[in-house]
């Protein structure tokens, strides 16, 4: 008989956290699963599995019901969420399928719970390459870390070090059975490439490839390492009040390539999509060396960084309200707003009593301010304020008959702050 296997070995666990693995079906969650289900502090802590059933595979209700099986098996609970991948946003089906799939893992997790995800040393390879060839510096060619904050906790990655290899001797002693997805076959995707055709020739030449190039990428981590404070200090000196604007000033002032990666390191913390090597070049030309006055911008995927009045400014870009909207609101409850935000009346238990009327803005408004004798354009209040031009595209205007009653909640007319005063009531109006 042959000896008893040696469990697959794992990077050191946090212990006292719940841990959620990420749950394809395929042969590395499965193997995972298996092993973590055989640990008993895992068990004790709180175990669980999550399945993203995107529904871009003519299987893919079978392999929910196969992960719903090995679950039941292992007595291991499972989630199955349900998504719609939205593809409109110019990154390709893959990436939006793995966003679709992180807003789904990070909506499931309670404060300090960990995601455990099956990457091995082959995608630390694969991902190594594909930064590489991105022209990425140390921060991109780090690739992927054993543990990184997400969501409300964070994600584990527990077989980093381990071969792909290891994994099947593992799957085939313990006669686990898993899925194969026939995407992972199609080298139209840059990773299959990679995979099927790039890396078997160059394991040809060097047997040990997929080692060093995941060697490189630690080491690039620990270069990264040294760079962070740095990076740091200079993100401090840029810093705002708010975490999505940086002060340009401080930014010139550092050299380039610590700039690239405070820059980077920015964007990250926003939890926007990875900003490209075009996008540091973009922004070094046009949005750092333009006019103070000037309105320069640089947008990929669904993000987009600006700059206005000396600062930038990332966020997720939004829509802005389609010129000729318009709908009465009562005040009763919240309304939705076309570009997703809402607007509401807070306090008021009986809304306004006649409806107001709200529109977007067109050009040339003018509303009577608290205090003032006479009505001052819109534009300069807005102006005053240091209201971003493209949050005033957002801005809903409330009516009452042909007066500016309010715009959003940024800008009151006399009449609107003396009625909220003696209802006890506020506007409040939330961007998309």
């Amino acid at each position: 008989m042959d000896a008893a296997p040696s469990p697959l070995p794992l990077l050191p666990a946090r212990a006292e956290s719940r841990v959620w693995v990420a749950l394809s079906g395929g042969l590395d969650s499965t193997a995972l699963l298996h092993r973590l289900a055989r640990d008993a502090s895992h068990r004790r802590h709180g175990l669980a599995a999550i399945h993203v059933h995107h529904g871009l595979q003519l299987d893919a209700d079978a392999w929910a019901a196969h992960c719903s099986a090995l679950c039941a098996a292992l007595d291991v609970p499972l989630q199955v969420r349900h998504v719609q991948v939205d593809t409109t946003r110019g990154e390709g089906t893959e990436a939006a399928a793995r966003r679709a799939r992180q807003q789904v893992f990070a909506s499931v997790m309670d404060a300090g719970d960990i995601l455990a995800t099956a990457h091995h040393r082959q995608d630390q390879a694969e991902t190594f390459l594909l930064r590489a060839l991105r022209a990425s510096g140390p921060d991109g060619l780090a690739s992927m870390r054993p543990w990184r904050a997400f969501g409300p906790g964070w994600q584990w990655r527990p077989l980093l070090e381990t071969p792909r290899e290891a994994l099947l001797a593992y799957a085939d002693r313990f006669a686990l059975e898993w899925i194969e997805d026939p995407s992972n076959a199609h080298t139209d995707f840059d990773r299959n490439f990679l995979r099927h055709e790039i890396l078997p020739l160059l394991r040809q030449r060097w047997p040990h490839a997929d080692a060093a190039f995941a060697r490189s990428a630690v080491l690039s981590a620990e270069t990264l390492e040294l760079l962070e404070p740095l990076d740091g200090q200079l993100l401090a000196a840029a810093a705002t009040a708010d975490p999505a604007a940086l002060n340009v000033a401080p930014l010139r002032a550092a050299g380039p390539a610590q700039r690239a990666r405070a820059l980077r390191r920015w964007i990250d913390a926003l939890r926007l999509p990875p900003l490209p090597a075009e996008g540091v070049a973009r922004i070094e030309a046009h949005l750092l060396e333009a006019r103070a006055d000037a309105q320069a911008e640089f947008a990929w995927q669904d993000a987009i960084v600006r700059r206005w009045r000396g600062l930038l400014h990332a966020e997720r870009q939004r829509l802005a309200l389609p010129v000729h909207w318009q709908t009465p609101w009562d005040g009763m409850a919240p309304i939705l707003l076309p570009d997703g935000g809402t607007l509401s009346l807070e306090g008021g238990r009986h809304g306004f009593g006649t409806p107001l009327r709200l529109t977007a803005r067109q050009g040339g408004e003018r509303i009577a301010l608290p205090g003032r004798s006479h009505r001052h354009a819109l534009k300069d209040v807005l102006q005053s304020l240091g209201i971003p031009p493209w949050e005033r595209r957002q801005l809903p205007l409330a009516w009452q008959g042909d007066r500016l009653w309010a715009a959003g909640d940024v800008a009151l007319s006399a009449e609107c702050d003396a009625w909220l005063r003696a209802q006890g009531a506020r506007l409040v109006w939330r961007r998309g």
